[in-house]
């Protein structure tokens, strides 16, 4: 643009610095919005729904889970997957993103898509009888990686995200998880 009086020659108009920085930020975020979302910009807590197509050769990120155990096809299956970081791992609303689905009694497959290839944990809920809170008499669980649970007074403790973290590549990264009933 450009500043236009009768009596003065036409010139560019001045931007401020904060405008510039600004531009230059926007730019940026554009320019690397495809490869990885900058870390100010990392959005947690998303539900999503599994869809298999994004686990397809050729696709990815993605890390498809193999299920099995699955008491029951009542209720409903969360995934929730977790950069593997301590301060994030199974705090509220720390994971990245959440599939909604339904069990299948036996096994199963997941879907879940990754926002860069690194490293990650996740864990598996069966909320057996779908009222969304955790009921340790009959609900499900399992963890990347089948860590053991330990208990103290009846109550399982998680484990660490070291034991659970697994790297993910820049395809389509397979685990396997074994889910665990108490009955």
């Amino acid at each position: 643009m450009f500043e236009s009086r009768s009596d003065v020659p036409a010139r560019p108009l001045r931007r401020s610095r904060l405008a510039i920085v600004a531009a230059a930020l926007a730019a940026g975020g554009l320019a690397i919005g495809g490869i990885a979302s900058p870390l100010w910009a990392q959005v947690f807590a998303r539900k999503i729904s599994n869809d298999m197509s994004l686990c397809a050769p050729g696709k990815g990120p993605s890390v498809r889970i193999d299920i099995t155990g699955l008491k029951s096809a009542e209720g409903f299956l969360f995934v929730r997957t977790y950069r593997a970081l301590s301060s994030d791992w199974m705090k509220s609303k720390r994971y990245l993103t959440r599939v909604d689905t339904v069990p299948r009694k036996g096994s199963m497959s997941v879907c879940v898509p990754l926002p860069a290839a690194g490293d990650y944990a996740l864990t598996v809920q069966h909320d057996v009888n779908g009222n969304h809170d955790t009921d340790l008499s009959i609900d499900g669980a399992g963890m990347s990686n089948n860590p053991t649970f330990k208990t103290f007074l009846g109550i399982p403790r998680p484990p660490s995200v070291d034991k659970t973290t697994f790297r993910a590549g820049p395809g389509v990264t397979r685990i396997s998880v074994q889910m665990r009933y108490k009955n």
